[in-house]
């Protein structure tokens, strides 16, 4: 029987998993011209699986195979000649009917002569059958033939030789059961093959694919892409002879948060035998590269691994073309819409692609209204060109400056892929001269955010991220100054490193007033791994005072964080017992923990029902004690797969004044989450107004109100609203209630870029982008003459969520576009009547009315610029609702989703 090579183009001598000898690989026959069809397609849709509902093309041609030469002493090297003739491109979706873009274009039209003409030429490929080579990782397997030498022209376009790489990496396969490492136009990849009687099936773990390719993600699960890629190629086989190959390939993604956010790729090759004839003798000579230039001189090997290309973008606007379309979009009065943010990311976008030069001009002759956002853009681009230009425009010397420096400086800590530049461009400006103490303060704080995603992202070890941590603790552990100890203190809040935890501790249980809160709290955002037996027992001694007295805000912090990490069964019942020993408030404040805890079920809750069982824990003189302080946890949101829950804690002096009031919002995803926001407001030391006595360990109290912000994992440089008696009666006279802003902006919260190479040879583009623009603010107003005091915190945010895929083939382009976008606002008001005791309190959280817009656009495109557009729009009204704040009403705010018209087009464009 002849032994016919290269899968599919043969007959198989004898099929089994075990040949012995050189003959154990397939032969094409010699003086024999093998004529083939090969198509290959790509379809795109977001995983509804209509074939209606998909944009895509297909690419087919003939395809010419012969042996030019096999080596003498063997088998196992031959050189074969592959073409592609008669190449046409056309739809998938045949209902397109007038809409067809290709409709009454030829092939020369669609594609470029000149890229047809190269497409066209022919290409080359050495196969060797069941060697190992000395720099390849595969094992020496029976039936496996192996790409060893692509040769194509040279200077050819890389999006043409990507395809005839596509092409030429069906030829490589085995024929039996087994699994090895193989190098085609996905990369280095673990390929497994099962043989059966009539088929091979081949499996390519694309996710262990070695190839350099641009991309980032957001490293957090919560705000992060999944994906998953499948490819299979199976190789039919009839009487012996493999007759086709068909492959699929399968990328499909989405938004992990927001089910609305997905896409699917879909690409195909069909290579089918269809007959034989006579074809050119076989060359003689001992040398596959003699052979190669006596073919044509003009021949050169490439790596038969896919290359990078980049489209060329005819017509579009140049940066700055750009940026006065844009900054219409970026005034103040516009930020609360939703066309602000998706401006916004469009202008990071192409700021991507911007020179330092270009970037640096728009900087410099902006309008001072619309400055802070463009900075806001300037920095979420993250290259090295926005960098040195931001750098370049900004002065840390100077305080005049304030608002665009720390714009820039909240920037990078929201930033979504920071590297180690960044981290070394802060360093240096935190040790050269800054104008601004408020600035310097941020730059640390944000030195430690850096720190922290750089170590997330496994880059612990960079000399930049060694450096920051020697800063840190260096300087938290020889801070002179209250003022440089809280500074680092924050800074270590953002970047938790365990070794800054002994620090931590000392200044929790040595600390005084503020310090030891903020040390405290710190501690709080550990992971459970790191509040150990050792750090527990030091918050068992701040809560019960064993060593000092402690305020009220610390103990009931360093409560919080034992209950909320595995609490042992004396720790939970040693505090259940303190209650109705403490101060009036704090008793109350603690019943409310507990009681939420049950309530919610937090992990603590079995342990705490157990020592609840005992009548000395359990009695009505401890669980009867009055007060206003409380705490409480509820939904905002819930659903199998996600949940977004708020809590709010608010503790009370016993003479009726705020001491701190604590609003959270989280975003889980499994067992992944995501601090949202956090909003405080503290005070302290304001007895003295209101003629009253001081609860324990807060005596000596200075006069201080502020409020301090996690925003997405990241603490804030916190805001003062004032600080000592004299300030306070200052601002108490010429307050105008008037909330002051503790961060607002632009912000890109998501951020996903990947770039896929399909097995076909065309180019996959991800892109996943979320941006808001935010606005928390916070106020406190004191009232001597009506014995009241309020507090306000208000958040508005407007968020746009855009994915767009797009699958390039250089000549035509399909794509799909998906957004999501709604503009909400919370607002959290708590007012405090101290006239009397007990005081009158009221709370209430509001979340008003919203609107919920979804798009979805589909297009193809020649790069001559004709093309097909459908578009998509939903709109729903989310309804306005309030939040139950206390656990005597308890019902979740229900979501209330009012449905608006659909509209649909499509056309031409």
């Amino acid at each position: 029987m002849i032994l016919l090579a290269v899968l599919f183009l043969c007959f198989i001598s004898s099929y089994s998993a075990s040949v012995k000898g050189h003959t154990t690989g397939l032969s094409l026959n010699n003086d024999r011209l093998y004529k083939l069809t090969y198509s290959t397609e790509v379809l795109l849709d977001r995983g509804k699986g209509k074939l209606q509902d998909n944009v895509g093309y297909r690419i087919s041609s003939n395809v010419d195979v012969a042996l030019l030469w096999r080596n003498p002493d063997g088998d196992d090297d031959q050189l074969i000649q592959i073409t592609m003739k008669d190449v046409n491109v056309e739809n998938v979706n045949q209902q397109r009917g007038e809409k067809n873009i290709f409709k009454g274009k030829s092939p020369p039209k669609i594609i470029g002569k000149e890229n047809l003409e190269a497409l066209q030429r022919p290409m080359l490929l050495h196969l060797i059958h069941g060697k190992k080579l000395q720099n390849w990782s595969v094992r020496s397997l029976p039936g496996f033939i192996q790409v060893k030498d692509f040769y194509s022209y040279k200077n050819e376009p890389v999006a043409i030789e990507n395809i005839k790489r596509g092409l030429a990496s069906l030829f490589q396969t085995q024929l039996s059961s087994g699994t090895t490492n193989e190098v085609d136009i996905s990369g280095n990849c673990k390929v497994t093959y099962q043989a059966h009687q009539d088929k091979v099936i081949k499996i390519k773990a694309l996710d262990s694919c070695k190839i350099e390719r641009s991309g980032f993600t957001t490293p957090n699960q919560v705000l992060g892409v999944s994906s998953k890629a499948t490819s299979v190629t199976t190789y039919k086989i009839e009487d012996s002879f493999v007759i086709a190959v068909l492959a699929e390939e399968i990328h499909a993604l989405g938004l992990n948060f927001l089910r609305t956010i997905t896409g699917k790729i879909v690409s195909k090759q069909k290579l089918e035998l269809k007959t034989t004839e006579a074809g050119p003798r076989l060359m003689s000579g001992k040398q596959v590269t003699a052979m190669v230039k006596a073919v044509d001189s003009k021949y050169t090997a490439i790596p038969i691994v896919g290359q990078i290309f980049q489209s060329q973008c005819k017509g579009c606007p140049s940066l700055l073309e750009h940026w006065q379309s844009t900054r219409k979009y970026l005034q103040p009065d516009n930020l609360s819409k939703a066309e602000a943010v998706r401006n916004f990311l469009a202008f990071v976008q192409h700021l991507r692609t911007a020179k330092k030069e270009e970037i640096l001009q728009i900087l410099k002759t902006e309008s001072k209204e619309v400055l802070p956002q463009l900075v806001d853009a300037v920095t979420s681009a993250q290259t090295s060109d926005s960098l040195e230009a931001i750098l370049d425009f900004l002065d840390f010397k100077s305080d005049s400056s304030v608002i665009l420096q720390e714009r820039f400086l909240y920037a990078c800590g929201f930033a979504s892929h920071p590297n180690e530049e960044l981290l070394r461009a802060l360093i240096s400006k935190f040790k050269g001269s800054i104008g601004s103490n408020d600035i310097r303060e941020t730059v640390m704080i944000i030195i430690g955010a850096l720190v922290r995603k750089l170590c997330q992202n496994e880059g612990c070890k960079l000399k930049a991220v060694v450096e920051a941590k020697k800063l840190i603790l260096g300087g938290l552990e020889k801070a002179g100054k209250k003022e440089d100890t809280t500074m680092y203190l924050l800074a270590l809040k953002n970047a938790l490193l365990p070794e800054g935890i002994p620090l931590l501790l000392k200044y929790a249980e040595a600390g005084e007033g503020h310090i030891s809160h903020l040390a405290t709290t710190t501690l709080q955002r550990y992971d459970l791994p790191f509040i150990t037996d050792e750090v527990k027992k030091t918050l068992n001694r701040i809560y019960h005072q064993n060593h000092k007295v402690h305020e009220k805000t610390v103990r009931t912090t360093a409560a919080a964080i034992i209950l909320n990490n595995n609490p042992s069964y004396m720790e939970v019942k040693n505090i259940l017992l303190s209650i109705g020993e403490l101060p009036q408030e704090m008793n109350k404040y603690m019943l409310s923990i507990v009681q939420d805890i049950l309530r919610f079920e937090i992990p603590a809750s079995k342990m705490v029902r157990r020592v609840l069982k005992e009548m000395v824990a359990h009695n009505y003189d401890r669980f009867s004690r009055s007060g206003s302080s409380s705490a409480y946890t509820g939904y905002i949101e819930r659903s199998p797969h996600s949940a977004s829950t708020y809590s709010l804690d608010i503790l009370y002096s016993g003479s009726g004044i705020l001491r701190r009031s604590n609003l959270n919002v989280f975003q889980y995803i499994g067992k992944a989450g995501l601090h949202g926001s956090q909003v405080v407001i503290e005070a302290q030391g304001l007895e003295a107004l209101i003629a009253a006595i001081p609860d324990e360990g807060e005596e000596n109290l200075d006069s201080y109100a502020g409020m301090s912000a996690i925003l997405f994992d990241v603490q804030l440089r916190p805001v003062t609203f004032f600080n000592g008696y004299s300030d306070l009666m200052s601002k108490m006279l010429s307050a105008s209630g008037d909330p002051i802003t503790v961060v607002k902006g632009l912000i890109l919260i998501i951020d996903h870029s990947q770039e896929l190479q399909l097995q076909s040879g065309l180019k996959a583009n991800i892109e996943v982008q979320g941006g808001l623009a935010i606005d928390i603010s916070g106020a406190m107003e004191f009232s001597l003459w009506y014995r009241e005091s309020k507090t306000r915190v208000k958040n508005r945010v407007t968020v746009v969520i855009t994915s767009d895929i797009t699958v390039d083939s250089s000549f035509v382009k399909a794509g799909l576009e998906t957004s999501t976008e709604t503009e909400a606002g919370l607002e959290f008001i708590s007012t405090v009547q101290f006239s009397q005791y007990p005081f009158l309190v009221c709370m209430q959280m509001d979340k008003d009315e919203a609107p919920f817009r979804q798009f979805e656009k589909k297009y193809e495109r020649l790069s001559t610029g004709r093309g097909y557009v459908s578009q998509r729009r939903k709109e729903s009204l989310l309804s306005g609702c309030e939040f139950p704040l206390h656990q005597e009403n308890s019902d979740m705010c229900k979501v209330v989703f009012a449905p608006q018209p659909d509209s649909t087009s499509s056309g031409w464009f």
